[in-house]
């Protein structure tokens, strides 16, 4: 018989994480874009748990999102300001200032993310022309990726759980937002990895992992693929795609 799974969190229900987990209140809101393969399969995805944690914020699935009622209507609003976290050139840092309260002018911040893979990620931007019209923001990490359980494309990449971490951090510094509780999302993300280290290192679990995790220093970068999963928000403005 498969586990019972919580259809929240979609842990199974004697591991489910949502009686822990404590929905912040934020000013922004954080609208995840997530991938169909990211919502179905991954099932260590940290968008989700993210999610859980912001009270106002959305997760909308799909690969592209022009006919998207829901997202649609959050672009058309004249209340919201909303904006793409994804970097390039253009990409105001909000971890120097690129974003003001006057910038706002009285609207919402309506922070979209791309919850993929690299080339994921690209996909859906390139399938919605409406997307590529936001402004983007970005930051710049305070901390190196804590992923321990998943392999980074390159120095500077994050998991969306960081991600949001990391522009809460920027967004409280600048006044645009606070930041309730910050030791919860990371503390959330230890625990996650935590138990799946200590699940790979049970010999008894069969069908889980044929080895235990490496250290991330010991890996080599990844070859035939875009990049991890959720691994989308460099800190460099000067990236190329």
């Amino acid at each position: 018989m498969p586990r019972e799974t919580c259809y929240r969190c979609f842990w199974p229900k004697s591991l489910c994480w949502c009686g822990s987990i404590t929905p912040m209140a934020t000013r922004t809101r954080f609208v995840f874009l997530m991938h169909p393969k990211e919502y179905k399969y991954e099932k260590a995805g940290t968008g989700r748990l993210t999610h859980l944690c912001l009270a106002h914020s959305e997760v909308h699935v799909g690969i592209g999102f022009d006919t998207c009622a829901p997202v649609q209507a959050l672009l058309d609003d004249p209340e919201n300001y909303p904006v793409l976290l994804y970097p390039g050139e253009q990409a105001h840092n909000l971890s120097t200032g690129g974003l003001a309260a006057a910038d706002l002018g009285g609207r919402r911040l309506v922070i979209l993310l791309l919850d993929a893979t690299w080339s994921g990620a690209r996909k859906m931007l390139r399938l919605s022309p409406s997307l590529q019209r936001l402004p983007r923001v970005m930051f710049t990490p305070t901390h190196v990726s804590r992923y321990v359980i998943k392999q980074q494309p390159q120095d500077g990449c994050l998991s969306t759980l960081e991600a949001v971490h990391e522009t809460l951090l920027a967004l409280a510094r600048c006044g645009l937002d606070d930041y309730p509780l910050p030791a919860q999302l990371l503390g959330l993300f230890e625990r996650m990895q935590t138990f799946q280290i200590r699940c790979a290192l049970d010999p008894t679990r069969a069908g889980y992992r044929r080895r235990p995790y490496s250290e991330p220093g010991q890996r080599t970068a990844p070859h035939g693929r875009s990049g991890a999963r959720r691994s989308r928000y460099l800190r460099a403005p000067d990236v190329t795609y």
